[in-house]
């Protein structure tokens, strides 16, 4: 075990010196790793106030320790970095922590049952909506898709009736998954002025039934007055505790303005417990050069990212972008606006390169990541050299291994989502085949040089719903397996990687990919003191257990933001 390394601290008068420091705090376990790969190996770690200032032996770190240090010794429990989240949607998620997530659901008392719940969390007048029901009603959850499907049951199509009787004083406006359905209870007509007259407003013996078209249900929509902050403070707040209870000191967030001032209120006020990395759209680099903000603005809680571009659509709806049609509906998929509408997706990434503003784009299908890696190379061909950490978000499905050496040899991030692969394996070869086998290509990528960064896309699209519990994303990662262990050996096994390769890209490259790596991603003296206490070693179980790991404590910044000793896990 290497000696314990104390930090040295530097005053603006002169070079760096010796600094004696007491630690705030010790954390202590079984085993803790560090992401480090020159140490990756020891036993505790000691904190002043929000930086690490040593690693060591429990021996050495514990004779550190002051009248004043906190010290948390978890015997047979193991330690690694803070997990960084690649993609979140965290409004969206907020939302649906606070509101109603429906896309599990497909029945009635599913419905009852999910109503009454965000009936009883939302604050007084505010409207419920969204919910996103029958995501998996053709498809269930944990299906491989090589199994034979039972025949597909009657839709689902619920009627006012199941919830008037809930929801008196909540107006409701909830809408299937693909917004081919939308749901109205009696509150929110009365406040929209409803009546069987509308077009679009289903009635039967003349009395509205509560289902309407997606025109109705417009109209409805235009009474439903702007959340409040508070609103919007309730509903982060409760996701920011998912995410510390998940391990998440960090996340790569698609932010806009309305999130933006929601995270600026709760970082004055101290509520800010993980780390976000601020995303805008690609279409804003010239309203952020002319402000002055470059990549990186900001502080250590709160700070401008890359920039957001779309290119294709999504596997969930078959609007993924390929050379060759879906099996199922005979079509390639769509263009993103970005890529139709003037200026058109090149000059956007042309001016903010120019800027020194990151670009990192979603590409799902194989043409889409092909389509983006041409203007990737021309960007970096024709603007002059500079760093450059450029990203394709999800890069889902790949035409082979030639594509995965085209990234590598031009330096393109893999920004993939792990989950994906285990929820989209039920239908993905139905829809594209043989081009199954090169979805979610992980090990490809990485054997050809790419560095592999690792995210949830929590909450999902309204097609899916994905966790953000990394430990799921690794499980994923490394077993290709359904949640229930299906299919034996894994789905196109040979692109699982290994346990070292999933944690090392939810922490060590997540921090790498955002230009943060002297800052964190590594159990390293003078790097944020943003760790996470896990019950069992992940790497001294079964695969399949990986998903079973629990978060025991997490510390961002040098203080416990969540420790589950002391209050229960929400779901």
């Amino acid at each position: 075990m290497r000696s314990a390394i104390v930090v040295l601290t530097a005053t603006l008068a002169g070079p760096a010196t010796a600094v004696a420091q007491t630690p705030t705090l010790i954390v202590a376990a079984e085993r803790v790793w560090t992401g480090n790969t020159a140490s990756p190996w020891t036993e505790a770690v000691a904190v002043h106030n929000d930086r690490i200032l040593a690693v060591g032996s429990r021996a050495e770190i514990l004779a550190m320790r002051g009248p004043a240090t906190r010290v948390i010794d978890m015997p047979g429990r193991f330690v690694s970095p803070g997990f960084i989240d690649n993609h979140t949607h965290f409004q969206s998620a907020g939302a649906l922590l606070l509101g109603v997530n429906l896309l599990d659901v497909s029945d009635e008392a599913g419905l009852v049952r999910r109503v009454r719940e965000a009936r009883d969390r939302l604050p007084a007048g505010a409207w419920l909506t969204g919910g996103e029901w029958g995501a998996y009603e053709s498809w269930a959850q944990n299906a491989t898709g090589r199994e034979q499907q039972q025949a597909t049951r009657t839709e689902f199509r619920p009627h006012r009736g199941m919830i008037d009787v809930l929801t008196p004083a909540t107006p409701v406006l909830i809408n299937k998954w693909d917004r081919s359905a939308y749901l109205a209870n009696g509150r929110a007509l009365e406040l929209a002025g409803a009546d069987c007259a509308w077009p679009g407003v289903e009635c039967e013996n003349g009395a509205m039934t509560g289902r309407l078209s997606a025109e109705a249900a417009a109209r409805v929509r235009r009474v439903i007055p702007p959340k409040p902050l508070e609103q919007r403070l309730a509903e982060s707040r409760g996701a920011l505790q998912h995410l510390a209870e998940l391990g998440v000191t960090t996340i790569h967030d698609i932010t806009g303005p309305e999130q933006m001032e929601v995270f600026q209120k709760l970082l004055a006020d101290g509520e800010l417990t993980t780390r976000v990395y601020a995303r805008p759209t690609l279409d804003r680099w010239d309203e952020l050069r002319a402000a002055g903000i470059r990549h990186g603005f900001g502080n250590d809680w709160l700070k401008i990212g890359g920039l957001k571009g779309f290119v294709d659509g999504i596997m969930g709806n078959s609007s993924a972008h390929f050379y060759e049609p879906y099996l199922t509906t005979g079509v390639r998929g769509s263009w993103r606006d970005m890529m139709m509408q003037p200026p058109g997706m090149l000059p956007l990434l042309v001016g903010a390169d120019s800027t020194g503003h990151w670009p990192q784009v979603h590409a799902i299908g194989d043409e889409a990541i092909d389509t983006l890696l041409d203007m990737y190379e021309y960007v970096i061909r024709n603007n002059p050299p500079r760093q450059r950490r450029f990203r394709v978000i999800h890069t889902q499905v790949i035409r082979g291994p030639e594509v995965a050496a085209r990234m590598a040899r031009l330096g393109i991030i893999a920004e993939v989502q792990p989950y994906h692969a285990i929820d989209d394996m039920r239908w993905m070869e139905e829809r594209i085949g043989e081009r199954g086998r090169w979805a979610y290509a992980f090990k490809t990528l990485q054997d050809a040089g790419v560095t592999l960064s690792f995210g949830s896309d929590w909450p999902g699209t309204n097609a899916s719903w994905y966790t953000a519990n990394p430990l799921t994303g690794i499980y994923a990662a490394v077993t290709r397996q359904t949640m229930d262990g299906r299919p034996e050996g894994g789905w196109f096994p040979q692109e699982r990687v290994d346990l070292e390769t999933a944690l090392r890209a939810y922490t060590v490259n997540n921090a790498w990919v955002a230009g943060e790596e002297k800052l964190k991603g590594s159990i390293e003296p003078g790097k944020l003191a943003d760790l996470v206490v896990v019950d069992r070693d992940p790497f001294r179980v079964q695969p399949s257990q990986l998903k079973d790991l629990k978060v025991l404590m997490t510390i961002a910044g040098g203080n416990v933001v969540w420790d589950a000793a002391a209050r229960p896990r929400t779901e």
